[in-house]
């Protein structure tokens, strides 16, 4: 399909949003393409949840403009935000009702006719492993059963975008796992993703380009492999951990002495060598270790989380506080 002339699913120009002497959007620019899933990826006050309100009109822009779809994205514009699915940080679910009912409620909101509504809340009970406690009310579930279900009422209409923001906050291994499945087959289905995340391994297993977000602007995107060959560039450092049997001290004294090496790390039979980008001085590393018996040998390749630490100078994890998390 030519997808050529085909408008951006969503995009954001130029977009500032302030509170009182908070800025927390500063000249926000993004787009999405149909079938994307794009990883909004920042630490907590780097504007992520703002922009999602922003562009699904849930909070106005200060100034740039949001729009959806080729559609500016001024007032309610109802008939566009039919078309997408928000999946909200904060839980959006009745408590008492059961989760079918639930479903039901958002799948009526949304315009679901009757005719199809069964036949959907049934298949969304199924995906997302909830079709066992169909009768039972959101607030006897785990948390992250409760976070599965917030999905399932985000999805029951079907929608072209699904935002997701932040949506495996505080939940147990498993439900995350689920969630991610979950995201991978929605998009296969068509369906156009945003996801926002400050955990770097999920935005590496599920999101096809990525967007580095820090004090409210976008500073760099790409593909993974393209921000990981990007650090590779701005890193001053490398690793290659070592496991070793019985390695005697004067084993860590030798590679200390490599060419490049900055530093020698040990715990048990692991060493971690560390040096300069660069340096090339593998094969000298393992000689060093040959009269042992070497049980592994790992060079550290670059992730996104060292691509986020060249470019920003600050760990993922770090928070600024403020609003726009």
């Amino acid at each position: 399909m030519n997808t050529q002339n085909t408008p951006p699913v969503a995009a954001m120009i130029d977009v500032v949003k302030r509170y009182r002497a908070h800025t927390a959007l500063d000249g926000m620019s993004m787009t999405v393409g149909k079938g994307e899933v794009l990883g909004l990826l920042g630490p907590n006050g780097a504007g992520k949840t703002t922009a999602i309100r922003v562009l699904t009109g849930l909070t106005p822009a200060d100034a740039g403009e949001a729009a959806l779809f080729g559609q500016p994205l001024r007032g309610q514009a109802s008939d566009i935000k039919r078309r997408i699915g928000i999946v909200p940080q904060d839980l959006a679910l009745y408590e008492t009702l059961s989760a079918r009912d639930n479903l039901n409620y958002f799948g009526r909101l949304y315009g679901v006719t009757s005719a199809a509504l069964k036949e959907r809340v049934d298949g969304v009970l199924a995906v997302l492993g909830l079709t066992g406690v169909a009768k039972k009310a959101p607030k006897k579930f785990s948390g992250g059963m409760k976070r599965r279900l917030n999905i399932g009422c985000a999805i029951i209409h079907r929608p072209e975008l699904l935002i997701l923001d932040e949506p495996t906050v505080g939940i147990d291994p498993q439900s995350r796992n689920h969630i991610l499945d979950f995201v991978a087959e929605m998009n296969r289905q068509g369906t156009t993703i945003i996801y926002t995340s400050h955990y770097m391994e999920e935005v590496e297993r599920v999101c096809s380009r990525v967007l580095i977000m820090d004090a409210g602007r976008v500073i760099a995107g790409g593909s993974v492999e393209e921000l990981t060959t990007a650090a590779q560039t701005a890193l001053t450092e490398e690793s290659v951990a070592l496991e070793v049997r019985d390695p005697a001290p004067a084993l860590a004294e030798a590679i200390q002495k490599v060419p490049g090496v900055l530093r020698c790390e040990t715990a048990g039979q692991g060493l971690t060598v560390i040096s300069t980008a660069g340096s090339q001085n593998l094969a000298g590393i393992l000689a060093c270790a040959a009269p042992y018996d070497i049980l592994g040998v790992t060079a550290r390749r670059p992730t996104l989380e060292d691509a986020f630490l060249a470019l920003t100078g600050k760990t993922l994890r770090d928070s600024n506080g403020g609003e726009g998390a």
